[in-house]
């Protein structure tokens, strides 16, 4: 017996087994939770917030420049429909080849569009996003309606401006629309900051 406390005294390489607790177990799960919806939130940042394309054009002069960076929203659209005044991004007839079309909506689905001696008329009454007088009226030169998913969009400079006066754009199909244009780069001409 002696002998056995002797042996028992030395050295020993026994080593005791590690247990997983469920504690540990939680807390690698949270971690791998939190990784997940991180990355998950980036990227429906990435592609509903942080999509960018460039201004084609001087079509909405002084609002936007020719080349300037834009931060175009697509989750809005997702979730209600363009407003007058909107500045959306479009692809006009769904066209993919064509560059994206950046104006403003002008008149919304049911609204009555027309221009009578280069005043733009929205239901009636004067638009106040065209304040300039229009040389060209277009396909609005007779007064229409829009369709439930139609919209009416013009540059801010409507004399440079390609837009739904044309008979090749014509009414901007909601499906067509991109999303909203929400943040501007800086450029030489104007500053950077939110879109109005």
């Amino acid at each position: 017996m002696v002998e056995n406390m002797e042996k028992n005294r030395g050295l020993s390489f026994y080593k005791r087994k590690k247990k997983i607790s469920p504690a540990h177990v939680r807390e690698v799960f949270s971690w791998i939770f939190g990784i997940l919806t991180a990355v998950f939130i980036a990227l429906v940042l990435n592609v509903y917030l942080g999509t960018t394309t460039s201004v084609v054009g001087v079509s909405m002069e002084p609002s936007l420049y020719n080349g300037q960076q834009i931060f175009i929203n697509s989750f809005v659209y997702l979730i209600s429909s363009p407003k007058r005044g909107d500045v959306v991004v479009f692809l006009p007839n769904g066209n993919e080849n064509a560059h994206y079309y950046v104006q403003r909506v002008i008149a919304v689905p049911g609204d009555s569009v027309a221009v009578r001696d280069g005043i733009l008329y929205v239901n009636g009454a004067e638009s106040p996003f065209v304040t300039e007088k229009l040389a060209d009226a277009g396909i609005a030169a007779n007064e229409f309606v829009l369709d439930n998913d139609e919209y009416f969009c013009m540059g801010d400079n409507p004399g440079n401006s390609e837009d739904s006066r044309s008979a090749n754009i014509g009414p901007v199909k909601e499906a067509d629309i991109i999303g909203k244009v929400w943040f501007r780069a800086p450029c030489e001409e104007a500053g950077m900051g939110f879109v109005k």
